[in-house]
């Protein structure tokens, strides 16, 4: 299952290289930046799920950068993992209200969010509205693949076991229409499906049928990442 998707990978990986989308550092090992990363944000205020959105989850990746300054513009809270959910506060919170209008494109950055934003635990957060994921592929029937850490998955986790993020809640992705695939691709019980895709070329509702997960599957985790994650272990203690 997991080479099926590392194959997905270098699929996407490699056609964006091929076809010059991909931005600086390159497509490969990471959620890929690309061309055009900021038109999605149009498509994205579209909704009625981003208009409503009060508070948002987003990924720190390059490519929701715009998503993340645009969410901040408009009012709206932000919170964004840490990298590898490596502090005993793992998210940081951007609060517009708390900030400059001239800092909001820095608090966008994972360098200006650590500089400018508060360092968080989860009773410290309030409910979440919109979950945004970056992802390297994902198909129009609502299944993502990710780089391949499980950290997306695991936040999501997290967020439904503290009661931060319900069933309902909505999980919209940000791609380049190659990171579509008309094909099936695998989904094990910990993956989060996808409600809707946003590329620079269209919006589309995948109205899936897949399971989200409920909560932390710990038979699933291996325990080096229980041990270098605190939260993890702090719950299974």
């Amino acid at each position: 299952m997991e080479r099926d998707k590392q194959d997905i990978r270098q699929q996407v990986w490699e056609s964006m290289t091929r076809a010059g989308v991909a931005r600086s550092p390159g497509a490969h090992g990471r959620i890929p930046n690309f061309q055009g990363a900021e038109e999605t944000v149009k498509g994205l205020a579209t909704l009625t799920v981003w208009r409503k959105a009060r508070v948002l989850k987003c990924n720190p990746d390059s490519p929701q950068r715009p998503v993340r300054e645009r969410a901040l513009r408009e009012g709206k809270i932000v919170y964004m993992a840490v990298p590898r959910l490596r502090d005993r506060r793992c998210f940081i919170e951007l609060d517009p209200e708390r900030l400059r209008r001239d800092d909001l494109h820095r608090a966008g950055t994972i360098k200006g969010a650590f500089r400018l934003g508060k360092l968080v635990n989860f009773s410290e957060m309030q409910p979440i509205d919109l979950v945004i994921a970056g992802s390297v592929a994902v198909n129009r029937m609502g299944a993502r693949v990710g780089k391949g850490g499980g950290y997306s998955d695991l936040e999501y986790a997290l967020g439904r076991t503290f009661g931060l993020i319900s069933r309902e809640t909505p999980v919209v992705t940000t791609i380049h229409r190659l990171q579509i695939l008309d094909e099936p691709i695998p989904m094990l019980e910990h993956d989060i499906p996808v409600d809707i895709l946003v590329s620079p070329d269209e919006v589309v509702k995948t109205d899936h049928t897949l399971s989200r997960p409920e909560g932390i599957y710990w038979h699933l985790l291996p325990e080096d990442k229980i041990a270098a994650i605190p939260i993890l272990r702090q719950l299974r203690s």
